[in-house]
């Protein structure tokens, strides 16, 4: 393999969470009377933090989101992670060949630590990511589309940008991690393969990664 590590996204690319995350945002958007279509969210806020979302609202309506609307989203999501959410199919297969191949992994996401940690132990993806795996844009202020998430991990991991490969399924995370100089896949299994031009190479199964990956 030609990389010296792989930095995989969360959401949507190592666990099925972003049908359950964007349907809530959109319903609770809607509810706080900023109507907004599931296809809005997967199109606005997929793979972004959620500063996105506070400025987005603000800069279209003029108005702020309640103070509380980060504790009640995330409420609703992990109770709906809680009796839902699965891991990506074929996610396990990649980690396990990564692992027995020597290969270094991370995940690197937009999403908080909490949101992370919720979802892996719920999914059983927590016994291959321990806390020296895991970054969020939490550690850096700034979520997707600035690189500045990607360019960390790499850092912690030791590794320079140019020897990393990145994992994405948004046009966030894409835009992202070409600022930050790095290589990257487009996952397409609920993104249309258009909005992930920019990627170096596009699959839509998960055990396809590997190949792609040298």
């Amino acid at each position: 393999m030609r990389y010296e590590l792989v930095i995989f996204d969360n959401d949507g690319v190592l666990v099925d969470s972003e049908p359950l995350s964007n349907t809530l945002l959109a319903g609770y958007l809607t509810e706080l009377g900023h109507p907004t279509s599931y296809e809005d969210s997967l199109r606005d806020y997929m793979g972004a933090a959620m500063h996105r979302v506070h400025d987005t609202i603000l800069e279209r309506t003029g108005q702020r989101l309640p103070e509380d609307f980060d504790e009640v989203f995330h409420a609703r999501v992990f109770a709906a992670f809680e009796r839902e959410l699965q891991a990506v199919d074929g996610a396990v297969e990649v980690l396990d060949k990564l692992r027995a191949d020597g290969v270094p992994y991370c995940v690197a996401s937009s999403g908080s630590h909490e949101r992370i940690r919720v979802g892996h132990r719920k999914t059983g993806l927590d016994a291959w990511f321990g806390e020296e795996r895991v970054f969020s844009s939490q550690d850096v202020g700034r979520g997707k589309p600035a690189p500045d998430l990607f360019l960390y991990a790499a850092e912690r991991m030791g590794v320079a940008p140019q020897r990393c490969a990145v994992v994405e399924d948004s046009p966030l995370g894409v835009q992202a991690a070409r600022a930050a100089g790095m290589d990257v896949y487009g996952f397409t299994a609920m993104t249309p393969a258009d909005r992930l031009r920019d990627a170096d190479a596009l699959f839509a199964d998960m055990r396809e990664l590997p190949e792609l990956l040298g």
